[in-house]
């Protein structure tokens, strides 16, 4: 069993309101070397709390997530644990993340999807 960390991304579409939906999971395992992130965005939920809300940006930046977690662009060359405190530093964007929790784990890839199934879908 190995220890893992890992954040929910809720879309804010008001930040102004605080009205928040669950879009996504961050898993980080360091004895594994992981560091990866699923995402599912429900436009409809979305737009029942914002009839105005930019669904393409809200998937925009859950893609940059998801891009950063890969290792893609600007930061492939900084360390899976790096990126995973800046992609869970406090934001006030659109798109923000939860508190760090901690578990262990034989498989941080079948926790990743649990995860999501549990708390975002």
């Amino acid at each position: 069993m190995n220890a893992f960390e890992y954040a929910v991304l809720y879309a804010v579409p008001r930040v102004d309101r605080g009205e928040r939906i669950n879009v996504g999971v961050i898993v980080y395992c360091q004895p594994l070397d992981y560091l990866g992130a699923a995402t599912h965005v429900d436009a409809a939920r979305l737009q029942a709390l914002d009839t105005g809300v930019d669904v393409g940006a809200v998937c925009a930046a859950v893609d940059a997530v998801r891009a950063v977690c890969a290792g893609e662009g600007p930061s492939a060359a900084s360390p899976k644990g790096d990126r995973f405190r800046w992609l869970t530093a406090p934001r006030s964007t659109v798109v923000q993340p939860g508190p760090v929790h901690a578990g262990i784990t034989d498989s941080p890839e079948a926790e990743q999807e649990r995860l999501l199934d549990r708390l975002v879908r």
